[in-house]
């Protein structure tokens, strides 16, 4: 049974960039990174927010991680949305994306773009898992339900039954523990945030009081080893660790 360790983070574009560039290679034992807003060969930023940010943050993570492999996934474009990058050791069976949220008016610009989930099927010593890396909807008010996020939810839901391996789902959800789209979600999973009573995955840039963003979920037939709340500032959000086996 292979011990394998994974990463969760929403990057901020790269916002936190010289904290965030040597946090990465730092941790050369990680084998599954799944981030949020990366930013691929773009042009110019999509947020309208007076931030400076790393226009091509995808390439530059691929050079600090030469023994993964990154996959690109956009949300906007072809220029911002979700990365994974595994190790080679893994045999990366299949690779993709649905989408799970569509704007089809978005202006091209802000956070209302559509959303979509990134999954990938992994093969170890004989042992096949998924992962699957989520940026979910923001609406600029908070994180509580309404109708898009319970229909979002259905789409995840809907795309996991249709699993049949071990899995992980993880990322920026951007919903609070309580909601009713969560409960979509974590329907025959175990979600770590909760089972760990953790009260936060923000960091010290975040000053919003609403503190709960990101999640790591496993089926029952993945072995937790050990899940925390790292402690590093690269970014708004916390980075989460995941210790794990598939069985």
């Amino acid at each position: 049974m292979a011990i394998m360790k994974l990463i969760t983070l929403n990057i901020w574009g790269g916002h936190i960039r010289n904290p965030l560039l040597d946090f990465i290679p730092s941790h050369q034992d990680i084998d599954i990174f799944c981030f949020q807003e990366v930013y691929h060969n773009a042009k110019e930023k999509i947020s309208n927010e007076d931030r400076k940010l790393s226009l091509n943050i995808f390439a530059e993570l691929q050079g600090l991680l030469p023994e993964h492999i990154g996959f690109f996934r956009p949300a906007v474009e072809n220029i911002f949305g979700v990365a994974t990058f595994i190790k080679k050791k893994i045999n990366v069976m299949e690779e993709g994306d649905i989408t799970i949220h569509h704007n089809p008016n978005y202006p091209g610009s802000g956070p209302t773009h559509s959303r979509n989930l990134q999954w990938v099927k992994c093969c170890i010593d004989n042992q096949v898992f998924s992962v699957l890396n989520v940026h979910g909807l923001w609406n600029g008010r908070g994180k509580t339900d309404t109708p898009e996020r319970i229909a979002q939810s259905q789409k995840i839901r809907n795309f996991m039954d249709e699993i049949n391996t071990s899995k992980i789902i993880c990322g920026d959800f951007n919903l609070r523990p309580d909601t009713e789209s969560m409960k979509i979600i974590e329907h025959g999973m175990n979600n770590l945030v909760k089972l760990h009573h953790i009260n936060s995955t923000r960091t010290s840039f975040y000053p919003k009081p609403e503190k709960f963003a990101d999640y790591i979920l496993t089926s029952p037939d993945i072995a937790v080893n050990t899940f925390e709340v790292m402690k590093e500032e690269v970014s708004d959000h916390a980075p989460l660790l995941l210790d794990f086996a598939s069985s």
